[in-house]
């Protein structure tokens, strides 16, 4: 039990943090989460489904992070990524990123800091719904699965969400700056 657990954090464990990182915007904090929910994966180990513990991860991930955020019960700003790219693994990157040149590199620091501010300001559960869908590349039924929300439900947070994230973006950046920006690898 004991190397299947291991497995287990080895195969999970960056992907709690990318979404405790990307919910919190403090890598503290994501540690914090991570080994909370390592923790309680511990704990309950032995009572879940193998095949569902991505599942559970999500679910107490997000919650834990959401606990975290109401606990201090301060407006926490994202701040900007490392130049590491740590925290940032992205489950469903659809497209290599060629190397950028400084500029580019400058110009994707701007934008993601930009980009994790407007998600700061998302309410749940479009945040939560956003972040495991284009962070953890989750499916629409896995997304409900894992927050016990009907399809259809996941599917008009998606859409909302992605439509206030856009409005956030476009006050942030400025029309013509945010209409620019067509293909944005945020490494």
């Amino acid at each position: 039990m004991v190397e299947r657990f291991q497995q287990t954090v080895e195969e999970q464990k960056d992907m709690v943090y990318s979404f405790a990182y990307y919910y919190l915007g403090s890598r503290e904090d994501a540690e914090d989460v991570t080994q909370e929910v390592l923790m309680k994966l511990w704990q309950h180990f032995r009572e879940l489904d193998f095949d569902a513990i991505p599942r559970w991860l999500n679910r107490v991930t997000r919650n834990a992070s959401y606990d975290r955020l109401r606990r201090f019960r301060v407006q926490r700003r994202f701040i900007a990524a490392d130049t590491t790219g740590e925290g940032e693994t992205r489950a469903a990157d659809r497209t290599p990123c060629p190397e950028p040149d400084p500029q580019q590199t400058v110009e994707r620091k701007d934008f993601r800091h930009h980009l994790q501010g407007a998600l700061a300001e998302l309410a749940e559960p479009y945040r939560s719904v956003l972040l495991l869908r284009e962070v953890r590349g989750l499916k629409y039924r896995e997304i409900a699965e894992a927050l016990e929300l009907p399809i259809n439900t996941v599917k008009t947070h998606m859409h909302r969400g992605r439509r206030v994230l856009r409005e956030r973006l476009r006050e942030r950046l400025g029309e013509s700056a945010y209409g620019q920006e067509k293909h944005v690898c945020v490494r």
